[in-house]
């Protein structure tokens, strides 16, 4: 109901007018094009009402409270774990993650960046066009009156910043929990368990995360493409969840052989070859060509699906 009413009350911010202009009704009357005095499209819905909206809603304080928690309910975890006594045959991710700040959040990276952050993602993206349109306040925001380009452009900027601010903060958090609970040690490798200096490691930590959050631009596309063609915020993001789960399945099929490669998940582990000895990054481009293009296409049938709704609710 807060986020319902939240929503009510921004429809006074959308009607946001600017300095009267020629051409827009600047002498009282209305404007050569029949446009309202002082009315001004591209001052319509500015991004600080819309961020404001946003961050407001119970969700997303929920959600970026998960993702701050986590980290420490790892660490937690590992300090009152016991292990299971026996030596594995490889070093693991999860075996090394009290090494060090660095290798803890690398740790926490892999454990979430499959589920938790798509969920996160799925949920920005998913539930912002989807949701006013389940309160009945979508078409009073195009009557204020808003451009529909202009309102989704908006919609996804504010949708992308706080996806990537979710994608950003839990490494970071991680960084911060380990370093605090098990220090700042030099990173050691999986498998191998060669071991490298944590500061020539740390610049390319900052790329793995950048690409942690490019692949996820084809969850938050697909979330938003199906926000706009639904009133059902859940719809919207069980949809791009769904997607995920059925790439992770298919990416599973050994018989597709290198179609496997243009899944969306396919590439979505190829972030761990930065922290090798010898950092290799021709999978992690790859990753990225196919995570764009796929965002792109979904992007753009977003907004001609939006162009061309009757929008009823």
């Amino acid at each position: 109901m807060n986020d319902a009413n939240g929503s009510a009350a921004a429809l006074a911010d959308a009607r946001v007018t600017g300095p009267h202009e020629e051409g827009s009704g600047g002498s009282g009357g209305p404007g050569a094009d029949g446009s309202a005095a002082g009315y001004l499209a591209g001052h319509t819905l500015p991004l600080s009402v819309e961020f404001a909206r946003q961050f407001r809603r119970r969700r997303t304080l929920v959600m970026f409270g998960l993702l701050l928690a986590l980290p420490w309910i790892l660490v937690v975890a590992f300090k009152i774990g016991t292990g299971s006594g026996q030596p594995a045959a490889t070093l693991r991710l999860s075996d090394l993650a009290t090494e060090g700040g660095l290798n803890f959040a690398a740790f926490a990276l892999s454990v979430s960046a499959s589920f938790l952050l798509v969920v996160a993602v799925a949920l920005f993206c998913g539930d912002t066009v989807a949701s006013e349109a389940d309160w009945s306040s979508l078409r009073y925001l195009l009557a204020a009156p808003i451009p529909r380009d202009r309102l989704l452009r908006q919609k996804l900027i504010v949708a992308m910043a706080y996806s990537a601010a979710a994608v950003i903060c839990l490494p970071l958090m991680a960084l911060l929990a380990g370093t605090l609970a098990f220090g700042w040690h030099d990173v050691r490798v999986p498998a191998t368990g060669e071991t490298i200096a944590a500061l020539e490691v740390l610049p390319r930590f900052g790329v793995v995360i950048g690409y942690a959050l490019v692949s996820q631009f084809v969850v938050a596309a697909l979330a938003f493409l199906l926000s706009v063609g639904t009133d059902s915020p859940l719809g919207a993001v069980g949809g791009a969840v769904g997607l995920v789960i059925v790439s992770n399945i298919l990416q599973a099929v050994e018989v597709l052989g290198s179609l496997r490669e243009f899944l969306p998940t396919f590439w979505n582990t190829a972030w761990l070859d930065a922290l090798a000895p010898q950092p290799e990054y021709s999978g992690m481009v790859k990753g990225v060509a196919v995570s764009i293009t796929y965002s792109a296409i979904l992007v753009a049938l977003a907004f001609r699906r939006f162009r061309r709704r009757d929008v009823v609710s």
